[in-house]
C-alpha cells in the first residue's frame, strides 16, 4: 500500500474540509447572482425600451457590452475569492464546472444564432439556456429558491416563441428576477447567517 505524505497544511485543509462537509456549511454568498441578475435586468429593460419605443434594433449590441465588464470584473472576483479560500469543497468545484458549461453553450449558441440569422431565437434560447446551471446549482446547493427558478425560464422560453419578439426582453427581465435576483438576495441571507 502507498504511502501519502500530507503537509501540515494539506492535513489541517482536509480536516476543514471534512468538517465543512459533514457541518454542509454554505459557502455561496449570492454575489454573482445578484450581479448578473442586476445586469441582464438592466440590459433587458433597456432593450425592450429601445426596440418598443424607439424601433431601434441596431443599438441593442451596445446595450449587451455591458456584459463584458461584468465578465471582466466576475475574472477578478473569483481569482480574489480563489486565493482567499483554504477550503474548495466539492460542491464548489462541481458548480464551477456547471456555470462552465454554461458559458460554452452560450457562446456556441451565440455564434450559431449570429450564423443563423434569425436573432429573435436568441432570447428563447437563452431562457432555455438559463435554467440548465440553475436547475442543477439548486439541485446541488439543496437550494429550492434556484430550482423553481430554473423552471420559470424554462416556461419563459416556451411563452417567448408565441409572443411579438420585442416583448421577450420582457420575459428575460422577470426571469432574472425570479431566477438569479430574488434567490441571490436568499443566498446572501442564508449565508449571513451561517457566517
Amino acid at each position: 500500500m502507498e504511502q501519502q505524505d500530507f503537509s501540515a497544511k494539506d492535513s489541517l485543509q482536509l480536516i476543514e474540509s471534512m468538517i465543512s462537509k459533514a457541518q454542509n456549511r454554505f459557502s455561496e454568498n449570492g454575489h454573482l447572482y445578484l450581479l448578473w441578475g442586476w445586469v441582464i435586468l438592466v440590459c433587458s429593460i433597456t432593450s425592450f425600451i429601445s426596440v418598443y419605443f424607439f424601433g431601434n434594433f441596431k443599438n441593442l449590441m451596445y446595450v449587451w457590452m455591458l456584459t463584458i465588464p461584468t465578465v471582466i470584473y466576475q475574472m477578478i472576483y473569483l481569482s480574489r475569492v480563489k486565493k482567499s479560500t483554504t477550503v474548495r469543497t466539492y460542491t464548489d468545484e462541481i458548480i464551477g464546472f456547471v456555470w462552465l458549461v454554461f458559458v460554452i453553450m452560450g457562446f456556441i449558441v451565440g455564434i450559431i444564432i449570429g450564423r443563423s440569422g434569425q436573432p429573435q431565437l436568441f432570447n428563447p434560447l437563452f431562457l432555455m439556456l438559463y435554467g440548465m446551471p440553475t436547475f442543477l446549482s439548486g439541485v446541488i446547493l439543496k437550494f429550492s429558491a434556484l430550482r423553481i427558478g430554473a423552471v420559470s425560464c424554462w416556461v419563459l422560453a416556451l411563452v417567448s416563441v408565441f409572443i411579438p419578439y420585442q416583448f421577450s426582453f420582457l420575459l428575460l427581465a422577470a426571469a432574472v428576477i425570479i431566477t438569479w435576483i430574488v434567490p441571490g438576495y436568499l443566498l446572501r441571507s442564508r449565508f449571513q447567517k451561517q457566517n
